[in-house]
């Protein structure tokens, strides 16, 4: 019999920060589209990874100097070869113990069906499922305000993959205790001002206040967001963003987050660009 204890200490051994485990119970209010049960109707358990961006590999694109850094460490790098063969070796791990591992590559949620339906009454292929939703469900952490996932270790800082499995491990509760403030302030941190008012989102239970935010403004934004390098249907990645390293400065200073450093991550006025051409402080 697998336990989750050994699966914590597998993972720890193979150098995965994040590790949380939801019965597959907790994803019934979901639509079959959206569903773990029909990429393996068997699953048990959903378990979901992360490895951290570490808070050096933002250091070029909050000093407005190197970019190309974070999109090695922080984003190709990090979630294509270090954070995969992290989650093969415990998808490896999990069927040395007799169980069946399917492991998933984080790719967008928006992204449409791109196939016909094989079978009556289950959706086409291919089912994309809600990686940050998930992580909800898992008790990694909630959805911040500025719409992307805070775990209680990083903040905004990590990458995420998931394993379904057969196996029925012993799932961890949900995130009690918010990360995030949840108010307004954030809103002007955006200088292209995304941010248009703000909505509440409930998963499993668990209610979370978030910014509702003009992506169509992020995709064109040239603080240290970037397109989508899946499928342009996808969300751009604002995880160095200056809104996001807004989010890492604000949760430091409130020391919510588990990730302490000797200095503060911001230690001079945050670059900005509103256009082509002008730059400003905030």
């Amino acid at each position: 019999m697998l336990t989750k204890l050994e699966l914590q200490r597998f993972a720890k051994q193979a150098r995965i920060d994040i590790v949380g485990v939801a019965a597959i119970e907790r994803f019934d209010e979901l639509p079959p589209e959206k569903h773990p049960r029909v990429i393996f109707p068997e699953v048990k358990s959903v378990i979901v990874i992360g490895r951290r961006i570490t808070r050096g590999t933002l250091r070029g694109v909050e000093e407005g100097s190197n970019f190309q850094n974070y999109l090695l460490f922080g984003d190709d790098w990090l979630d294509n070869r270090s954070l995969a063969m992290a989650t093969f070796m415990l998808s490896e791990f999990i069927e040395d113990n007799g169980w069946e591992a399917v492991p998933l590559q984080n790719l967008p949620p928006e992204v449409p069906p791109m196939g016909v339906k094989v079978r009556p009454n289950q959706p086409p292929p291919n089912v994309m499922l809600d990686f940050n939703d998930a992580a909800v469900r898992a008790g990694v952490g909630e959805l911040g305000y500025c719409g992307v996932l805070l775990t209680p270790q990083y903040g905004p800082r990590q990458r995420i993959q998931l394993i379904l499995t057969d196996a029925p491990l012993d799932p961890d509760p949900m995130l009690a205790d918010p990360i995030c403030k949840g108010n307004t302030e954030c809103q002007g941190t955006c200088p292209l001002n995304a941010y248009q008012g703000e909505t509440q989102q409930v998963i499993a239970g668990k209610k979370m206040t978030m910014a509702v935010i003009d992506y169509s403004i992020c995709a064109a934004c040239k603080n240290g967001a970037h397109p989508n390098r899946y499928h342009p249907s996808g969300k751009p990645d604002r995880l160095a963003a200056v809104c996001i390293r807004n989010c890492i400065t604000c949760l430091e200073k409130s020391n919510r987050i588990g990730n302490r450093f000797k200095t503060p991550f911001r230690t001079r006025d945050a670059w900005v660009i509103k256009n082509d051409v002008d730059l400003y402080k905030i």
